[in-house]
């Protein structure tokens, strides 16, 4: 291979290829031929644009930002947002108590996860967090920023609670729809 790393060579610019191109050896003189009418009104494709602005989002849009962080109760509240839009997605975890940290091994693990120190945390605002969206449960951080390197039956509970939290609504449908469809059988059966 050859040797790159000589210093005598110039790095030459566009100015300056073009001013050895002159044949009279005058430089790029200010009263040049101005640019035709037809191309100011050119622009950018249309296509180009949208393709390229397709391509931004998807690259994005597997990460959220964290915007806030702050103390709800017990817990400590992490409120995010995706790049290019308004929706936010909370992660909780319990806070430090009696000055220890030990409740709160969750939030540490984010935070190392994120790269921040316990003792730096405002650089954790605007950090990116990798995030997957489905349609039907909403946003869901990557497993290692939500500290799920725990045993197996904390991460068992907490996903059950997610979960019950998520359909609560139709869990307390179904349980009145039941409830009303027995006592309905516990009639007929007594009466029928």
């Amino acid at each position: 291979m050859a040797d790159r790393s000589g210093g005598d060579e110039r790095v030459s610019t566009t100015a300056d290829r073009e001013s050895t191109d002159d044949v009279d050896g005058d430089p790029i003189s200010d009263d040049a031929d101005p640019l035709p009418d037809d191309l100011d009104d050119a622009g950018v494709d249309e296509a180009v644009k949208r393709r390229l602005r397709e391509a931004y989002l998807n690259d994005e849009e597997n990460a959220l930002i964290v915007t806030r962080v702050r103390s709800v109760g017990d817990r400590v509240a992490v409120e995010m947002r995706p790049p290019h839009g308004d929706a936010t997605h909370t992660e909780r975890f319990d806070a430090p108590r009696d000055g220890s940290l030990q409740e709160s091994e969750a939030f540490l693990d984010f935070l190392e996860a994120a790269g921040v120190s316990p003792l730096d945390v405002d650089e954790l605002v605007g950090t990116r967090v990798p995030a997957t969206y489905d349609p039907e449960t909403g946003w869901r951080v990557d497993p290692a920023y939500r500290g799920e390197s725990e045993s197996g039956s904390e991460n068992r509970f907490a996903d059950a609670r997610d979960w019950l939290w998520t359909y609560r609504t139709w869990l307390l449908a179904a349980l009145l729809v039941g409830g009303e469809l027995a006592f309905v059988a516990v009639i007929i059966l007594l009466y029928g």
